[in-house]
């Protein structure tokens, strides 16, 4: 392939990544009017078009979306790459994209971040708290920690952060007005609040082991959060049965007002779960945290 080739796949993949001409020729650093001529060479050349333009606005052409796609996994590992070899001539540095779930920071994640940031001070990290599915291949987010591990083609996943006890809890004015649970499916008669990922249409189910094995119930939710510290609030002022994780829940439970119920029902969850892209072209700072991220955090 001629490199002027090459050159013009990148532009098109920049421009196609980042929704626009002028937002690409800002990350490529160069004029926007170059960027525009580069794809509009590209297409010539190829006699096809891959984007349609707009006053406002670009998009793919059904040729340019299939393009995109199998052209983007080899411009994110050649990119890299390049940022291994910058990182293998000079130090661990760069900027660490992290995408996690609310809930994590306070239990286990500020602190590893911290640790992390701490042993390798030329290393930036970015934290976004989301709870919804992440694309490793297109989102620039360097790792997703999630309760759940979804591994997708061409990824990996370790296990972080300490085992997920559950509990839950109501406040005592509540549990003396409605009383309290003794069996699971007892809580599908009481208010619920509930924990959300993303949105109120994806609700967490609440995890139970049996005779039988572990299930899950749902049960209608009265209140619903997707921050658990939020739930707690709401379970103090009354306003229901919150599921969440223990370890959040303790020191709320140590101040008084709540109570835990139905302890010998729940089932234990598993780890958090550190997603990234294949080792292969893995660059030094998302080597070294991951290499952070399996040393246990030491008790305090």
């Amino acid at each position: 392939m001629a490199r002027s080739n090459f050159a013009d796949i990148r532009v098109f993949v920049e421009v196609a990544r980042r929704g626009g001409f002028r937002a690409a020729a800002e990350h490529l650093q160069q004029a926007p009017a170059s960027v525009s001529e580069a794809v509009q060479r590209f297409e010539d050349r190829l006699g096809v078009r891959l984007l349609e333009r707009s006053s406002r606005s670009v998009a793919l052409t059904p040729i340019g979306e299939q393009f995109y796609a199998k052209s983007l996994p080899s411009i994110i590992d050649l990119e890299g790459a390049l940022d291994d070899i910058h990182d293998q001539k000079d130090e661990v540095a760069g900027t660490l994209r992290l995408s996690a779930p609310y809930s994590a920071g306070p239990f286990f994640l500020d602190d590893l971040v911290a640790r992390f940031a701490t042993a390798f001070p030329s290393v930036d990290v970015e934290v976004i708290y989301d709870d919804r599915k992440v694309d490793l291949l297109t989102s620039g987010v360097d790792v997703a920690i999630r309760s759940t591990t979804f591994l997708a083609p061409d990824t990996h996943a370790v296990a972080v952060g300490p085992e997920l006890a559950m509990t839950i809890v109501a406040s005592d004015d509540y549990l003396a007005q409605r009383g309290a649970p003794s069996h699971p499916r007892d809580i599908l008669d009481h208010d619920a609040i509930c924990y959300a990922f993303g949105s109120g249409d994806n609700l967490a189910p609440w995890g139970f082991s049996g005779l039988d094995g572990a299930y899950t119930l749902r049960p209608k939710p009265r209140m619903v959060a997707n921050d658990m510290r939020t739930l707690l609030a709401y379970a103090k002022h009354g306003l229901g049965l919150a599921y969440v994780y223990r370890e959040i829940a303790s020191p709320y439970l140590r101040e008084g007002g709540l109570t835990e119920v139905l302890n010998d029902h729940l089932e234990q969850l598993p780890r958090y779960s550190l997603n990234y892209r294949s080792k292969r072209n893995m660059t030094r700072r998302l080597r070294a945290f991951v290499d952070v991220a399996k040393v246990p955090r030491k008790a305090p």
